[in-house]
């Protein structure tokens, strides 16, 4: 089991965030969390890489690392798209001594082989589209290996087509590495052609868990009111 969640609360003041909730992703499996804005989804992906504490409950993960890929891929302008992936190779205490320049030279060009990308090391991310940043981000999460992969909103800001090579890219990225991956998105085609489960968040609670195809079943007012966009329905936006 690569990621396990039990009983995870957050509190920002007074304010529960993520109320008592529990899941599970094994080895080879996409997890789909969705939700209406302010629902906790971002929230709960900070959580498991121990970006913010949480206040009570567990997460459970395998040994190796968390790769972490963000939602507009916060790639470091000033550096070239190489330095960018071999970042954690150079800097990491447990890894800045483990590989020549060689070897990192050899691992980025790996890497963004993988994502399509061969050949653009020397590029700086201004000079890519938004699409290509993804794709870049997408080579520096995996440059460690990672046995967890956690994508926030992978496809926020895309056009149609750079958003359908992404959800690829990730299904392609699970058959490669076997990693539990855990995907953040509000967008259907996301969840119908990324993922293997889904969990619906309300008010920080899970009020789904199923299949993409039982959600898209819309039977009960929960998923009825997110497939649908509907205003109706017991989901309030949050403020």
């Amino acid at each position: 089991m690569s990621i396990e969640v039990r009983n995870l609360i957050k509190k920002f003041d007074d304010r529960v965030v993520i109320n008592d909730i529990s899941f599970k992703v094994d080895d080879g499996e996409v997890l789909a969390i969705v939700g209406f804005s302010g629902s906790g989804k971002s929230t709960v992906l900070k959580l498991i890489c121990g970006l913010i504490p949480f206040d009570s409950g567990e997460v459970i993960t395998s040994e190796g690392d968390i790769a972490m890929v963000f939602q507009y891929s916060a790639l470091f302008d000033s550096l070239t798209v190489a330095d960018n992936i071999a970042f954690a190779l150079r800097e990491r205490k447990d890894l800045r001594k483990k590989f020549t320049e060689s070897e990192i030279k050899n691992i980025v060009s790996q890497k963004l082989e993988l994502v399509g990308l061969r050949g653009i090391e020397n590029k700086f991310p201004s000079e890519l589209s938004g699409g290509m940043q993804k794709r870049v981000s997408f080579a520096r999460a995996i440059v460690t290996k990672p046995n967890s992969i956690l994508y926030d909103e992978p496809t926020a800001g895309l056009d149609p087509m750079s958003s359908t090579l992404i959800e690829d890219y990730i299904v392609s990225l699970k058959r490669e590495i076997n990693a539990a991956s855990i995907v953040v998105t509000h967008q259907m085609s996301t969840i119908t052609r990324t993922a293997d489960r889904v969990i619906m968040l309300y008010d920080g609670k899970i009020v789904f868990e199923g299949t993409p195809t039982e959600l898209l079943k819309q039977e009960n007012p929960y998923t009825k009111q997110f497939v649908t966009a509907s205003l109706d329905g017991p989901m309030q936006m949050q403020a």
